[in-house]
């Protein structure tokens, strides 16, 4: 028991610090972070970043390959980040004027991390 709760207590710092270095190599590239780990009962987006009119909906993977990044955002992850981006977009008063993008970031050991633009399109 004691094990598990130290995995957990591990993989929950591995996120934050890989959704800090995501929001910095955002930062860095012009784009503002207008939300960090937004929970809805529908899902949960680690990133909501824009730059101008366009909305990113980022999803941060630390993975030890890419490819092992990107698979991990399946059709169950898709539809859950769907969901929550729905809602938040909802309540935006310029929604209509915006572009939206769903990004991943990959944090790679040793390596800055990786933007990987339009990692999927929405289900809707």
């Amino acid at each position: 028991m004691a094990d598990a709760l130290e995995k957990r207590r591990r993989a929950y710092r591995k996120g934050h610090r890989g959704e800090w270095l995501a929001a910095l190599a955002l930062m860095l590239k012009g784009y503002r972070i207008v939300a960090r780990r937004f929970r809805t009962p529908l899902g949960e987006i680690d990133l909501i970043a824009r730059r101008g009119r366009l909305i990113a909906i980022v999803e941060v993977k630390a993975r030890p390959t890419l490819e092992q990044a990107m698979e991990a955002v399946g059709p169950f992850a898709q539809k859950r980040i769907d969901g929550a981006a729905d809602l938040w977009l909802a309540r935006q008063p310029d929604f209509g004027r915006l572009s939206v993008r769903y990004d991943l970031i990959a944090v790679l050991p040793r390596r800055w991390p990786v933007h990987v633009e339009n990692i999927y399109t929405p289900c809707h």
